[in-house]
């Protein structure tokens, strides 16, 4: 079931399954461990990692300590493409906000693949291209939404990835602290907090620890517009 998920990543897409079963048995499988650290921003780019199962989230952190959260991926997602075509050190740094597993490819075993299945560069360029879209779309959402609709906006987008079916909504197991939610979302806790306070209030969510359930997709929708 776990390499059903990680055959829809950009890497695999494309090829036929017996060839990327023969991929994915070839990469290093690397348990992560809740907390730990894959690699730090400024490092030197040279692996690439699908994840397998569980968590990661990709962040940065400021000259004076502050912290920005870039994204949070889960299973079938990649890590670390940007550096096969831009060499260079890292520009985030991943940690495991669940416990995971990821499949973890030197850049020279991924370039030599490359170079016998040319086919797959063109989906790992689209990857790249949909992360600047979705990159472009969270600063234009920094200049022209509120608080409250990009909270809802990242609600949405992590039920999209996480969430599962329940008898009244969406359950979303986000595994966030609140100050992770608040820096993914690009505003202070309270402000963060009071935005969930209120569309709890309203019947549109159900706060449940570091997770919620999305009762009325809808009006969420309709307030990330």
């Amino acid at each position: 079931m776990a390499d059903d998920v990680v055959l829809t990543a950009p890497l695999f897409a494309g090829l036929e399954p017996d060839s990327a079963r023969t991929l994915i048995a070839s990469m290093k499988s690397i348990d992560v461990g809740r907390g730990d650290v894959l690699f730090h921003e400024g490092e030197p780019g040279d692996r690439l990692y699908v994840i397998r199962e569980g968590k990661i989230k990709l962040g940065t952190r400021s000259s004076d300590g502050r912290e920005n959260l870039l994204a949070v991926l889960g299973p079938g997602e990649m890590i670390g493409e940007l550096s096969l075509f831009d060499p260079g050190t890292r520009t985030a740094t991943a940690t495991a906000i669940s416990d995971a597993v990821v499949l973890e490819m030197g850049h020279h075993d991924l370039q030599t693949w490359l170079a016998s299945t040319p086919a797959v560069a063109e989906h790992l360029l689209q990857a790249l291209a949909r992360r600047l879209r979705r990159t472009n779309e969270a600063l234009a959402d920094l200049v022209f939404s509120d608080v409250p609709g990009r909270v809802a906006k990242a609600l949405l987008d992590l039920s999209s990835r996480f969430g599962r079916p329940v008898e009244d909504g969406i359950r979303v197991a986000h595994d966030l602290t609140q100050e992770e939610l608040a820096q993914l979302v690009g505003a202070s806790r309270e402000t963060v907090n009071k935005a969930l306070a209120d569309f709890a209030a309203r019947g549109w969510v159900r706060r449940e620890g570091r997770a919620v359930v999305l009762l009325d997709v809808d009006r969420l929708e309709r307030r990330a517009r």
